[in-house]
């Protein structure tokens, strides 16, 4: 990238960045700056070698479809400190067993997640919605039409994913979304038509923590 070209592309993009709270999707920066994708993609590349740099206490980072700043985790504490925070904001391990259904099963009903958790699941689907981590996407054409709901792009900042194709195999879980091994709900991170524990076609990343970063801007 020229002298004139970074002058250009890089400082706006940084301020953008740095004051959105949300990640930005590459094709929305591009039409703000005027880029093309080339232009775009070695501004960002600028950004995230200064980001990278020992002693810096933020970094750039793309998760749920787009880029944003985010601070460091080994700063949480002091953070936490500054802004008071005493506890993070957690789900309880029924909302996180109906959460991991819904994110590998999607799109799925109401009736079928509360018959493989064996338990009403209405009031946890209602708490996810509120919390915008899941959504209605539909409805199933059977009696009583109940609505499908899968995972929203809030899932994937809360959780660091890109996309949906990033979540771990269910096996390597290990109970990290709150549904141990022989839970009732454990089974049913299987996708559709799997047996044995051997997925077909579902999503092959390694697994991977959420987030423990706060954001920026």
């Amino acid at each position: 990238m020229t002298e004139e070209a970074f002058r250009k592309f890089v400082p706006p993009l940084e301020a953008v960045l740095f004051s959105s709270a949300r990640p930005i999707p590459e094709k929305d920066l591009a039409e703000l700056l005027e880029a093309d994708r080339p232009q775009l993609e070695a501004a960002l590349a600028a950004l995230r070698e200064e980001a990278e740099r020992d002693g810096r206490g933020i970094r750039l980072e793309r998760v749920g479809g787009g880029w944003r700043y985010v601070t460091r985790p080994e700063f949480d504490s002091l953070l936490r400190k500054f802004f008071e925070v005493s506890e993070r904001s957690r789900l309880s391990l029924a909302a996180l067993e109906t959460l991991a259904i819904i994110a590998y099963r999607q799109p799925i009903t109401g009736p079928e997640i509360s018959e493989l958790r064996g338990v009403n699941s209405s009031g946890v689907i209602r708490t996810l919605l509120e919390k915008k981590l899941v959504i209605t996407a539909g409805k199933k054409p059977v009696v009583g039409t109940p609505f499908f709901y899968r995972t929203t792009p809030d899932f994937l900042v809360r959780f660091g994913l890109n996309d949906i194709s990033e979540l771990p195999r269910p096996e390597e879980l290990d109970g990290d979304l709150g549904v141990p091994d022989g839970a009732p709900g454990s089974q049913a991170l299987l996708p559709m038509g799997t047996e044995g524990g051997e997925e077909e076609g579902g999503p092959a990343a390694e697994p991977r923590q959420p987030e423990e970063s706060l954001h920026g801007g």
